[in-house]
C-alpha cells in the first residue's frame, strides 16, 4: 500500500530533523495527548460500548484511567529519565568518565488488539512519545468505533509526519510488517505475535511481543475462599473474559472444592443476576466468529452454571465447567470468553509439575494463608506476572512492569518501563587525554598489575 511507505518515509524524514529528541517537545506532546483523551473522553465511552458493551465505570477505570495515570507518570518523571546519567569508571580506564546516553530508536509500530483497544494503543505510544520515536498505530478493525476514535484523537494532537494511525484489517497489517521499522511494540494473539517476529527478523528489528496463554489461578485449602470466590469471578468476568491476564482455568485443592464453588456461584449471582448473559450492562463477545468459537467449547461439557448464549447479541453467561482435564477442549488454548474450567488437586506439587508441563503463562494467582507455600510457587513457576490472592490487579500499578516470557510473550512495559522499551541507552566512555597508560599496549607483560587492577 504506497500510502502506507510514504507514511513511513515521511516519518523517517522528521525524525532525521532531531525534533522529537528534544526533552520539552517531548512533555508537551505528552500533555498534549493527555488533554486531547480527556477531551474525548464520552466518545471513547461511547465507542467501547459499541465495541464491547462496556459499561461507563469498567470503561473509564481500565481503559481511559489506566491510560492518563501511564501519562501523568512519564510526565513526572521524563525529566529525570530522559537525560545522560554517568556511571562509575573502572580502574582499567583511569582516567576517564563514563555514561549512559538514553536515546530512542527512531520509528516504531504500534499493533494494538481489539479486546482493550483504546488502554492497549495509547499505553505504549505514550512510552514511544516520552522516549523521543515517530509512531505509527495500527488498531483492530475489530473494535472498529474504538479504532475511529483513537484515530481521532491522534489527529487532533499530531501531525502525521510523527505520528501516523493506519486502519484497516489484514491487508493492512501486512503491508506494516512488510515495512522497516525501528521498534516493533505487539499486543496479540501467540499465532499473530510469532508472524509478527518472523517479519521483524527480515530486518533485525527488535520486537516487544505481549501475548497470552492459559493463566491459571490456583486456590489452596488455607485460602480465605469468600474473599478468593470475589476476586477470582471479577477477575475472570470483566469483559466477559476477554482479558490476557484472566484466570483461564482454576485448580483448587478437593477438600475445599464444592465449599468454593458454592461461594464463586453466589458471588455471580451477586454481580450479574441469574441471568447475566442477557443483562444490558454485561460486556458481550467482540464478534460472530469468536461467539460461535466460545460456545463449541462448552458443547459437552459438565456445566455447573450459565452456558447460556445469546447470538443476536452475541452474548454468553458467566459460565462454570466441572470435571475438566487436560485433554478437553476447553484445556487446548487460552479460552478468551466467559467460561471458567475447575480442576482439583491434592498437593501443590502436583499443581506445580503439571502447570510447569505446559507454555509459560502471562499470568499466574495464588490464594494461600501459607508463605511458604506462596514462595515455593513464585520460585518453581515460571510467568509473565501475577498475584498472591488476588487476580488481575498487578496491571494497575505502573510501579510493576507487564510483560510475559516464553510463548506468552517478551518484553515489558508500564511505568519506567514504558520509557525503558522504547529507549536505547547508549554506553560512551570519554578518555581523557592528560594520562595515557601504557600497560595495554605490545611489548608490556605486567601481568600481575594487571591482575591486581582487574580482579
Amino acid at each position: 500500500m504506497s500510502d502506507i511507505k510514504e507514511t513511513v518515509r515521511n516519518q523517517r524524514d522528521y525524525y532525521d530533523t532531531g525534533a522529537t529528541k528534544d526533552l520539552s517537545f517531548r512533555l508537551r506532546q505528552l500533555g498534549l495527548l493527555k488533554r486531547a483523551i480527556q477531551a474525548h473522553e464520552q466518545e471513547i465511552i461511547d465507542a467501547l460500548r459499541k465495541d464491547l458493551n462496556r459499561d461507563p465505570f469498567d470503561a473509564y477505570a481500565a481503559e481511559i484511567g489506566i491510560v492518563l495515570e501511564e501519562l501523568n507518570h512519564l510526565i513526572r518523571h521524563l525529566p529525570k529519565w530522559g537525560v545522560k546519567k554517568r556511571v562509575r569508571t573502572s580502574l582499567a580506564n583511569f582516567l576517564a568518565s563514563s555514561y549512559i546516553y538514553p536515546e530512542p530508536y527512531g520509528i516504531a509500530l504500534i499493533l494494538s488488539p481489539w479486546n482493550y483497544p483504546f488502554q492497549l494503543a495509547m499505553s505504549p505510544l505514550a512510552g514511544a512519545i516520552a522516549a523521543g520515536n515517530c509512531a505509527v498505530v495500527k488498531p483492530s478493525a475489530y473494535s472498529f468505533h474504538t479504532s475511529k476514535v483513537i484515530e481521532k484523537v491522534i489527529k487532533v494532537c499530531f501531525e502525521e509526519e510523527y505520528i501516523a494511525v493506519v486502519q484497516g484489517g489484514r491487508e493492512a497489517n501486512q503491508s506494516l510488517l512488510d515495512e522497516k521499522f525501528d521498534y516493533i511494540f505487539f499486543t496479540g494473539s501467540v499465532a499473530v505475535g510469532k508472524t509478527v517476529m518472523e517479519a521483524a527478523s527480515r530486518h533485525l528489528t527488535p520486537v516487544t511481543l505481549e501475548l497470552g496463554g492459559k493463566s491459571p489461578c490456583i486456590v489452596d485449602e488455607t485460602a480465605n475462599l469468600k474473599l478468593a470466590a470475589k476476586r477470582i469471578v471479577w477477575g475472570k468476568f470483566i469483559n466477559a473474559g476477554q482479558t490476557c491476564v484472566a484466570p483461564d482455568y482454576l485448580m483448587v485443592h478437593h477438600s475445599v472444592k464444592r465449599k468454593l464453588i458454592d461461594e464463586i456461584k453466589s458471588v455471580i449471582e451477586s454481580f450479574y443476576g441469574p441471568e447475566a448473559g442477557g443483562m444490558e450492562s454485561f460486556p458481550k463477545i467482540i464478534n460472530e466468529k469468536h461467539f460461535n468459537r466460545l460456545v463449541r467449547l462448552m458443547e459437552n461439557e459438565d456445566i455447573l452454571l450459565g452456558g447460556n448464549a445469546d447470538p443476536s447479541a452475541l452474548k454468553i453467561e458467566p459460565t462454570l465447567a466441572d470435571h475438566v482435564n487436560w485433554d478437553s477442549p476447553l484445556m487446548q488454548g487460552e479460552i478468551f470468553g466467559p467460561i471458567l474450567p475447575i480442576m482439583e488437586f491434592d498437593d501443590l506439587a502436583e499443581v506445580i509439575l503439571e502447570v510447569n508441563q505446559h507454555p509459560k503463562p502471562l499470568a499466574l494467582y495464588y490464594f494461600t494463608g501459607r508463605k511458604d507455600r506462596e514462595e515455593k510457587v513464585l520460585g518453581d513457576i515460571s510467568f509473565g506476572g501475577g498475584c498472591i490472592n488476588d487476580t488481575v490487579m498487578h496491571l494497575a500499578s505502573i510501579y510493576l512492569p507487564f510483560g510475559g516470557v516464553g510463548e506468552s510473550g517478551m518484553g515489558q512495559y508500564h511505568g519506567k518501563s514504558s520509557f525503558d522499551t522504547f529507549t536505547h541507552y547508549k554506553s560512551i566512555l570519554n578518555k581523557s587525554n592528560l594520562i595515557d597508560v601504557p600497560l595495554r599496549y605490545p611489548g608490556h607483560k605486567h601481568i600481575g598489575l594487571v591482575k591486581r587492577i582487574m580482579k
